[in-house]
């Protein structure tokens, strides 16, 4: 007598083909939203990064600028001793934080361009531009702030606040970017080392 063994020959039931169906597009649902994720975060760091340089950029072209106790185009600002008008300070122009009204980081018209580190304070833009006042490619839609104040450093050596200046930069840029960097600046010419 010859038996058939029906076990042997059995494929899938419909069950089980839907079932196994809905478990693998379930795993390749899970990996495509992982993947999206990743690319969309993936240009984040780029943000942050150009938010960074833009930073940097503006600090240390603040901090290359004179400190001195008059004002630059003062005759006396290379030689004066204190931040008083007369003997041993400036001959006409204290150099007071923030710009003169004559001055801009980018002058147009009559104005003349920065020439202190004080003149920073206050300043802002929106859309990056260079020193020149030329609009840089891409960065539209970053904005940049500079704060400049007295603040002393305690050492050695241990500086007075009006001897050293804290400036902060902060740029702000798309999707909520935003880097803030503070450096100092001391004033060392003619007077105080670095």
């Amino acid at each position: 007598m010859f038996i058939l063994n029906r076990t042997s020959s059995r494929g899938f039931t419909l069950v089980e083909l839907i079932v196994s169906i809905t478990v693998i597009a379930a795993g390749v649902a899970g990996i495509l939203l992982t993947l999206n994720i990743a690319v969309r975060e993936s240009a984040d760091p780029l943000i942050q990064k150009q938010a960074l340089a833009i930073a940097e950029s503006l600090l240390e072209e603040i901090q290359l600028m004179p400190f001195t106790y008059c004002d630059p185009d003062d005759a006396q600002a290379e030689t004066a001793t204190s931040a008083t008008v007369g003997v041993n300070g400036c001959a006409i122009t204290v150099e007071a934080i923030g710009p003169e009204a004559s001055e801009a980081r980018n002058p147009t018209g009559p104005q003349t361009p920065f020439d202190n580190v004080n003149d920073y304070h206050g300043f802002s833009m929106t859309g990056i531009v260079d020193i020149t006042g030329a609009a840089i490619a891409g960065l539209g839609a970053y904005a940049a702030n500079v704060t400049v104040v007295q603040q002393a450093l305690s050492g050695p050596p241990n500086v007075p606040a009006a001897e050293s200046l804290l400036i902060t930069v902060s740029v702000t840029g798309p999707g909520s970017t935003s880097v803030q960097l503070s450096g100092y600046r001391t004033r060392f010419a003619p007077n105080l080392l670095p």
